[in-house]
């Protein structure tokens, strides 16, 4: 399992731009590089919802309200995953995870909170 830390969450104008970043700070690079990586979010008043994916071989999914919107990348040299977000709504208002999937397990991040707002 991986420690996973996120940040780049805050106050955002509709329309406006975020990139949020999660990073492994205590993985080992071959080990990082092995998991599939994702971002989910909780809007209230929702379950929790994927938003994208990335897998070990730079694969992509994105749910399809954010595509052409967000893009996942990832770094795995330095062990960080983004979510590059653009065209934000005030309904994507919420609290933004990361998530690791690997042989040994799933991993959360203790999540960053997203305000879209005028």
């Amino acid at each position: 399992q991986l420690n996973l830390v996120e940040s780049g969450g805050g106050l955002v104008q509709p329309g406006g731009s975020l990139r949020l970043s999660c990073a492994a700070p205590r993985a080992i690079t071959s080990v990082f590089n092995a998991h599939t990586m994702a971002w989910y979010r909780q809007v209230p008043g929702k379950e929790r919802e994927l938003v994208a994916q990335i897998g070990d071989v730079r694969d992509t999914r994105y749910a399809d309200f954010v595509k052409v919107r967000f893009a996942i990348t990832r770094n795995n040299s330095r062990e960080v995953v983004y979510l590059q977000m653009n065209s934000l709504k005030p309904e994507e208002t919420g609290v933004y995870y990361c998530n690791a999937v690997g042989q040994r397990g799933e991993s959360w991040g203790q999540g960053t909170q997203v305000t879209v707002t005028s």
